[in-house]
């Protein structure tokens, strides 16, 4: 017999006669209805999809990686043990394993008598020593050559993977960003090995002076363009900045001329600042996990308190606050606003891709939204393979999880607004276990480029001052996450799209480039601290000593002014108050944050629990119209049980009835049952 995740497997040999596959048995996992969103999504299978393999790719309703596995547990009546490693001693053969998957799904392995049984300890012994291996070898397998098309010759990547000059400087272009050109300084990797190769700096910087100013700051991250807004304004992210440095130097000039960008308003933005630490994100995620597992043992009745004492979705509404903040700041007034965090690797990256999702349209398209990932994730150095776990060090914090929670709310409250569904989340926030490709494996552009010359299923080739692809070939061959084809089949592929997405709301009926109708110039050398929701005006831009520094005091435990991010934006644009609400921009999106606007994500945290998720609407035209009819037929089939009275009202049983009347169908129901 064979057990294996996505790229990883592992034979156990059998005593006398391998038995059967039909011997093991998966229970408590039932196949999924035409009338039930499945969960399966978490192995790439997206609900209403069949549960076998597809195209020869592995992908099935039970694949799990060895890398996505949180916790094993072996199980013989009462007992249950935690299977730690390979050394692990139990005292009896177990009956049932209990995989815990870090993607929320619990996976149960049961052996029959006469089938597994014998093997059991062997099984289950395979499956702890091949986890520790994949632990601690984090071997990347690759997707095969066959699949990846390798033996055609070539394959285009889908979107940039903005690991060329060329990806940058056509992405520059795309935004019109005239003050700014493509570097090169980091070519080599010798600036910053978590930076990218090429990033936007200031025409008027040369390459010399921004080696030396980025030396000011924290691991080599200086400042530099993140995305520039159509109007005029441009946002910066940077990295912790040395207070110790001179502020005399000719540097510290260079460091200043690179964060005011060419503009006179500058604003600097503190993003630790009323935002959860990695601590606070790693604790709040593995609470969430731990509630929302089949076996949780909460009370049904204390489950919504348990769920509000992991502080996640807290976290999520402040990380949508201070977005929210951030758009308004970036879309009122043609000014600098610079996102600052000591490691410019996290949080940094988490804002600004808000950002930028509720301040433009073309980021809300499904290329746009991927690209948007490559440029400000994985391309910046974002740690992928340690705040996932990957690493087994203490700095472990899901943060592009937490990301991806928030695009989510923001696609319940705007669904017209965005061309991807909630499945193309689901299977972006699954990937991040699978071992197929680079992407999520390692924590920055040097690591990648250095394994991926390594490997054949994987053959670009990071090459100093040489970025043209190698003789033979008409480009590279680049496999990354956003090769979806690789690993779902066309049906799925289409699920990815939101069939409520509104044309109107793409980038072409969009502003056009420039506006100077609704955004007017900042007050002349004005430099402005952004902190617990508002504005302090600062003497000098650098290196703010005349202020609480952004890294030695924290103002997260100070108390906010009562402002929300409408009365921000009517004091930014300047509106009498008597005027009501300000208008907002064409384009721009400010999303609720209060209460019960920020909802769980079911159709994800929830997964293992089927009876929960048939609640929640099914992927696809058709099957919403499953849905409708099976509905109607309930609804046709209670109509005997409501009051004398309603019987004397003729109705087409075909038509769709009102909430009121629903409402009374049920009660009537319900009487009826307890009667």
């Amino acid at each position: 017999m064979w057990w294996g995740g996505r790229g990883q497997s592992f034979n156990i040999a059998p005593q006398k006669e391998e038995p059967e596959m039909g011997s093991v048995q998966e229970n408590r996992m039932p196949e999924p209805r035409s009338r039930q969103p499945s969960s399966c999504l978490a192995s790439r299978c997206l609900p209403g999809s069949p549960s076998s393999p597809v195209d020869g790719s592995g992908i099935s309703e039970y694949d799990f990686a060895l890398v996505n596995i949180g916790r094993l547990e072996a199980v013989s009546g009462l007992s249950r043990v935690q299977l730690l490693r390979p050394g692990s001693l139990h005292k009896f053969i177990p009956e049932e394993i209990l995989i815990h998957g870090r993607d929320f799904r619990l996976l149960r392995v049961g052996f029959e008598a006469g089938g597994l049984e014998p093997q059991a300890f062997q099984v289950t012994m395979a499956i702890v020593q091949a986890r520790a291996q994949s632990n601690q070898a984090q071997q990347y397998s690759g997707i095969t050559l066959s699949k990846a098309g390798q033996g055609s010759g070539s394959r285009k990547p889908p979107i940039p993977l903005m690991e060329t000059a060329e990806d940058w400087e056509t992405e520059r272009k795309k935004q019109a960003a005239r003050g700014w050109r493509v570097s090169t300084v980091n070519e080599r990797f010798d600036v910053a090995t978590s930076l990218p190769r090429y990033f936007w700096v200031p025409n008027r910087i040369l390459d010399s002076e921004v080696r030396r100013a980025f030396g000011h700051f924290h691991q080599g991250r200086g400042p530099r363009l993140s995305w520039h807004h159509p109007g005029g304004s441009d946002l910066l992210r940077c990295g912790g900045f040395y207070t110790a440095s001179d502020p005399n130097k000719e540097d510290i000039r260079a460091v200043e001329l690179m964060l005011q960008a060419g503009h006179s308003d500058v604003v600097l933005v503190d993003t630790m600042d009323e935002l959860p630490s990695l601590a606070d994100v790693q604790l709040a995620h593995l609470r969430l996990r731990a509630l929302c597992l089949p076996d949780s043992s909460v009370a049904e009745d204390k489950w919504l308190s348990a769920l509000e004492g992991t502080r996640w979705l807290d976290y999520v509404r402040a990380c949508l606050r201070k977005a929210s903040d951030i758009s308004v700041l970036v879309t009122s007034r043609v000014r600098s606003v610079i996102l600052q965090e000591r490691g410019d690797r996290d949080l940094n990256g988490l804002l600004s891709s808000l950002v930028q999702l509720l301040s433009a349209p073309e980021a809300r398209t499904l290329f746009g939204f991927q690209s948007l990932v490559q440029r400000e994730w994985v391309a910046a150095g974002h740690p992928f393979l340690t705040r996932l776990g990957g690493t087994g060090a203490s700095e472990e914090a899901p943060v592009f999880l937490l990301f991806l929670d928030c695009v989510w709310q923001l696609l319940q409250q705007f669904p017209a607004d965005f061309e991807f569904s909630e499945f193309f989340l689901l299977a972006l926030h699954d990937s991040v276990r699978v071992p197929d490709t680079l992407t999520f494996l390692r924590n920055t552009p040097w690591e990648r480029g250095k394994q991926s010359g390594q490997l054949n299923s994987y053959t670009q080739v990071y090459t100093p001052g040489y970025s043209q692809p190698p003789a033979g070939n008409s480009f590279n061959l680049q496999l990354s996450v956003w090769d979806w084809d690789l690993r779902y089949s066309n049906a799925q592929i289409l699920q990815f799209q939101n069939p409520g997405y509104d044309p109107e709301h793409c980038p072409d009926s969009w502003l056009p480039r420039p506006q100077p109708s609704f955004m007017v110039p900042g007050p002349p050398s004005s430099v402005w601290l952004f902190s617990r929701g508002a504005l302090t005006p600062l003497n000098q831009l650098c290196p703010w000593r005349d202020s609480p520094s952004l890294l030695a005091v924290s103002s997260r435990w100070l108390p906010r002014p009562a402002i929300s991010s409408e009365s921000l934006a009517d004091q930014e644009w300047g509106l009498p108050s008597h005027w009501g609400a300000c208008p907002l921009p064409p384009g721009l999106l400010l999303p609720g944050y209060l209460g019960p606007q920020i909802r769980l994500w079911r159709r994800c945290y929830l997964r293992g629990r089927p009876e929960v998720q048939m609640g929640l609407s099914a992927p696809t035209i058709s099957g919403l119209q499953d849905e409708l009819s099976h509905l109607q037929e309930l609804l046709r089939k209670w109509t005997p049980r409501i009051s004398p009275e309603d019987h004397s009202k003729k109705r087409d049983p075909h038509t769709i009835l009102n909430p009121t009347e629903i409402a009374g169908i049920l009660k009537g129901r319900a009487e009826g049952d307890l009667g």
